[in-house]
């Protein structure tokens, strides 16, 4: 008796759809295979720029434990469903190590997996690299830095506030918020700073800056502060027990 053939799949090849894009439903048909929105959505992901320190933040691995966070970690769960069906963007104010980055983050990956074109840029990051394509010839910089900032559909700008404000930050920050604002596109904003002085020698959000931005903010963004201990150092202390 003749030996059976044997079909090999290949692990590159999708068991599904063989790479057509088309899965076969018995008694429904053909449909997009899953494959394909993965793949969509990893080059989602890609074109998103999330550093490598953020791949495991997740809506379900934050950890509230403070109800200001339980607070923020609803709003952000809420704005990441609702969309684009939101009247304006986020900003996750707080002290360091409570988790405004994470959440910021989940939110991206939600939007991604529903097909929209989101950035994540650290602001400091972000200012770097428009120094480093201007020219000094034109005095411009290259579209291709800030060509992508204005245009994406969800911002996330991390650390607002952390870098000098020197009048050309000011001025840079300025003009993309400016910019997406009057464009319509949402904005998600985290910061250390806050609006009250926590001490004296403290700056606000106002004082890094400018009134004249905070005040564009108020109309971008719905303010959620958080408060609560540096997850950070528990972890550190964990490690050392």
């Amino acid at each position: 008796m003749a030996e059976a053939d044997i079909a090999v799949v290949s692990d590159d090849i999708c068991p599904k759809c063989f790479d057509t894009g088309l899965e076969i439903v018995a008694g429904k048909g053909a449909r997009p295979c899953s494959c394909r929105k993965r793949d969509q959505h990893d080059e989602n992901i890609s074109r998103a720029q999330l550093p490598k320190r953020y791949d495991g933040c997740h809506f379900h691995n934050y950890k509230a434990q403070t109800p200001s966070q339980a607070a923020a970690l609803k709003f952000a769960m809420n704005f990441a469903m609702e969309y684009p069906a939101v009247d304006r963007g986020l900003l996750f104010m707080g002290t360091v190590g409570v988790g405004k980055t994470h959440l910021a983050v989940s939110i991206l990956k939600g939007l991604t997996e529903r097909g929209f074109e989101c950035l994540f840029y650290e602001f400091g990051t972000l200012l770097k690299e428009i120094q480093d394509s201007y020219n000094p010839k034109t005095f411009t910089s290259e579209l291709s830095v800030l060509g992508p900032v204005l245009k994406a559909d969800v911002l996330v700008l991390d650390e607002l506030g952390a870098s000098k404000p020197t009048d050309w930050v000011r001025d840079t920050l300025a003009h993309i918020i400016n910019t997406r604002y009057n464009e319509k596109k949402t904005t998600i904003f985290t910061t250390n700073y806050l609006d009250m002085r926590p001490h004296e020698r403290e700056e606000t959000l106002e004082d890094r800056i400018g009134v004249r931005t905070r005040s564009r903010l108020y109309e971008m963004c719905r303010s959620i502060e958080m408060s609560g201990p540096d997850y950070r150092r528990h972890t550190d202390r964990g490690n050392r027990n």
